[in-house]
């Protein structure tokens, strides 16, 4: 029995990059001689144990058979006889299918080392094409190391696939998984050029991909968003800002988190009133006096349930300010001092002054008064 650290972790460690995960092949080895040895299973489609002391996950060597269509239709065998090349040969990229030994030595049989040298993207086998998923998973590289581009005969392959109709195989969950972590990268824009020039986008988001289409903005807006280190749930709402009243069918048909989805939308309703009203000098033929400014935030702060959820509401700003290109975004700071006034406000008191039917509406009046006063004291 031989273990061997393979894939992302190798690849990680040449490129000097710290190593996240280590993920281990064991080659001449079976399920019962990894229980004996105090290995857990957790694999479901194939024997996959954890380490009992590290918890690092262990996969006995396999191969594997497309029986059917889509990224699910594969039978797996993993025995004793099954060789670390024979594993390695069913990986997706060359880049992620090396190995290295107890003994230190490097297996690369498909010139992993050498495409990392020269910062490509190349796929190790035609068995690339089973998988749809390979699709996202190289736009997700994509978008994670910014100086490699995809090789030629993989960007044709992975047109041939979507023109074969794989891509259509791909279910929501696998998809939004991708792309989630996708935009969690250095340079998320280059996801979706990826899956632009091989046509997938167009034929999972015909919408997004006639957005980016027509407005070559928007993909630096996401750019943006990565530089300044906005939440997952601040970078999905500067993508999906665009799309409209589209929004939630497209969260829904993506299954979308809630999180995410409801940021998006507040964010599609809410950017004009908030650029009205953050500043305090609204784009209008009428200027709005201290008090009616002081109601028009207030009004915005009950409705996007800002005293709640500060955090969420300053996600919010962050998202306008990434779209508007302006961050960092004095208006915003403004916008969240007049919140913390009008949370100041001693709520329970007003609420135990006065008839129940009339709480909201007296509760609503003291911040609107709360936030006016400390507009005319910053004059």
């Amino acid at each position: 029995m031989k273990t061997y650290v393979v894939g992302g972790a190798i690849r990680d460690e040449l490129l000097g990059l710290p190593v996240q995960d280590r993920d281990h092949v064991v080659v001449g080895a079976t399920p019962e001689q990894m229980a004996a040895a105090g290995f857990k299973p957790v694999g479901k489609d194939f024997p996959v144990f954890l380490h009992p002391r590290t918890h690092e996950e262990y996969a006995l060597a396999r191969t594997e058979r497309k029986t059917a269509p889509g990224y699910a239709g594969f039978r797996f065998h993993a025995a004793p006889d099954v060789t670390l090349e024979q594993d390695l040969q069913r990986r997706d990229l060359t880049i992620n299918a090396m190995a290295r030994g107890d003994d230190g030595r490097l297996v690369d049989p498909h010139g992993g080392e050498r495409d990392l040298r020269e910062r490509r993207f190349r796929h190790v086998s035609d068995a690339f094409a089973e998988d749809p998923v390979r699709i996202l998973r190289v736009a997700r590289f994509a978008a994670r190391f910014t100086d490699f581009t995809v090789a030629p005969e993989t960007a044709a392959l992975m047109r041939a696939m979507v023109d074969a109709g794989e891509a259509d195989a791909l279910v929501a969950e696998r998809v939004w998984q991708e792309l989630s972590r996708g935009l969690m990268e250095a340079r998320p824009s280059r996801m979706f050029e990826v899956l632009r020039a091989c046509g997938a986008l167009a034929r999972l988001m015909p919408t997004l991909e006639a957005v980016i289409a027509a407005d070559p903005t928007h993909l630096p807006a996401l750019d943006r968003a990565a530089d300044h280190r906005l939440p997952p749930a601040a970078r999905f709402a500067v993508l999906a800002y665009p799309l409209g009243d589209e929004l939630p069918d497209w969260c829904a048909r993506w299954r979308v988190p809630i999180v995410a989805r409801d940021l998006a939308m507040m964010t599609a309703r809410e950017a004009g009133a908030i650029e009205r009203i953050a500043s305090g000098t609204p784009d209008s033929p009428e200027a709005l006096d201290p008090h009616e400014l002081a109601e028009a935030r207030v009004a915005l702060f009950e409705r996007t349930d800002a005293l709640r959820k500060p955090e969420r509401f300053e996600q919010l700003l962050q998202t306008i300010a990434v779209l508007r290109g302006t961050f960092p975004w004095p208006a915003a700071d403004r916008l969240c001092h007049a919140r913390d006034v009008a949370a100041g406000i001693d709520a329970g008191r007003i609420a135990a002054d006065g008839p129940k039917a009339t709480i909201r509406e007296r509760i609503h009046a003291a911040r609107v008064a709360a936030v006016s006063r400390d507009a005319r004291r910053k004059r």
